[in-house]
């Protein structure tokens, strides 16, 4: 949608809130999606109509900039929290516009949630809505921006991964055919081809994934998620490989808190921690999961009492590919992209991740989500009960 008739939608807005008088954010996402209300004094018939048939997200302002109607798209992106609009530069336009009353186009590079990290990047228009009000529209362009970035640190990672287990696909298969008339030797040559090829396989599919991460709008189909779930579902997928280096894992306990997003990805998340806590951890050792929830944020931890990971390192250990002990990763089947994995799944989801860590006493990384509170959910018309595994 240009700007071209933002004037006229806003102008029609404008003769649907004087009617009722008291209409002051609207905010609209993807055609097809239901507007979500955060407060509707007197809402005329018609409006939720018009924002249904625009396409970009938004959100409805009134005089003392509360956001009064937003989208579904609006909370996704993080642009809404608590009755207002989380990000400076968009008060900033929406008082440029109450002040000039010209309409305005600009695009911005903003965070997605009130303290995540993941960039956003849009294109916003503004407008006046009558004399009081003022619509705001976001159109996403994270995407396209992004792409080239993608294909251009994908082709220059990839050959480097998979240069080694390439090449050590290709000299054992050349052992094989030289051993041919020795048994032992074969049967050697053939367990460490099999595991060659389980690592090309699995980097493989961890390269598919972090594209898909980054390829789209991964929250297009969110929905209320329980954390307990997500948080068992991980362990469990750990057990295994826990048990077999002696090594226990300890979750702290329940708190039936819910958090809006993708449940295959968070729980995706939670097990790349627990999977590389197990892997850095000295058998015998333990592997603590613990949760919490305090001021609409839910914090998930994973504690290890593992080698731990120097200061100059600590940076750089959500990068794709960067393994702090290299010759332990790869001894082990570790790509080096785990905690990308995680970085980008809780980034996707408005949230950001934090690790503490001491050489010698292991390390701590601790996802923060934005809780999906009850009245988040009433926004967005799902039940408090629901969640995707119970």
């Amino acid at each position: 949608m240009d700007s071209a008739w933002l004037v006229p939608v806003a102008l029609a807005f404008g003769l649907l809130v004087g009617v009722a008088g008291t209409v002051t954010v609207v905010a609209a996402h993807r055609r097809g999606q239901r507007a979500v209300t955060i407060v509707s004094p007197g809402l005329p018939d018609g409006v939720d109509e018009v924002i249904d048939s625009l396409d970009s997200a938004g959100v409805v302002l009134d005089p003392s900039n509360n956001v009064i109607k937003a989208s579904t798209g609006a909370l996704a992106f993080g642009l809404v929290w608590n009755h207002a609009l989380v990000h400076e530069q968009l008060i900033a336009l929406v008082d440029q516009v109450r002040r000039d009353g010209i309409p305005v186009s600009q695009e911005l590079n903003l965070t997605r949630g009130p303290f995540g990290e993941a960039q956003l990047h849009l294109l916003v228009r503004v407008a006046r809505l009558g004399s009081r009000f003022v619509l705001l529209l976001a159109d996403d362009r994270t995407e396209s921006y992004r792409l080239d970035d993608v294909r251009r640190d994908f082709v220059a990672n990839v050959s480097h991964e998979l240069k080694t287990p390439i090449g050590a696909v290709s000299l054992l298969a050349e052992a094989l055919s030289h051993a041919s008339n020795e048994p032992a030797a074969v049967k050697r040559f053939a367990k460490r081809l099999s595991q060659e090829s389980e690592r090309l396989a699995g980097i493989t599919a961890e390269i598919i994934e972090l594209s898909r991460l980054q390829s789209g709008d991964p929250l297009a189909s969110a929905h209320r998620i329980s954390v307990d779930s997500v948080i068992a579902q991980a362990v469990d997928r750990n057990r295994v490989a826990a048990e077999s280096h002696r090594i226990s894992l300890v979750p702290s306990g329940k708190i039936k808190a819910q958090v809006f997003g993708d449940e295959q990805m968070l729980v995706t998340a939670v097990h790349n921690l627990i999977s590389n806590a197990v892997q850095y951890s000295p058998d015998g050792s333990r592997v603590g999961i613990g949760v919490s929830s305090e001021n609409g944020i839910v914090e998930i931890s994973v504690t290890d009492q593992g080698v731990g990971i120097p200061d100059d390192e600590r940076e750089r250990v959500f990068e794709r590919f960067f393994r702090v002990d290299a010759a332990r990763s790869r001894n082990t089947g570790g790509s080096g992209l785990g905690l990308s994995i995680v970085k980008h799944v809780v980034q996707n989801h408005g949230g950001d991740v934090r690790v503490w860590s001491q050489q010698g006493r292991g390390s701590t990384f601790t996802i923060r989500l934005p809780e999906a509170s009850h009245e988040t959910a009433a926004q967005l018309g799902v039940p408090h009960e629901e969640s995707a595994t119970t």
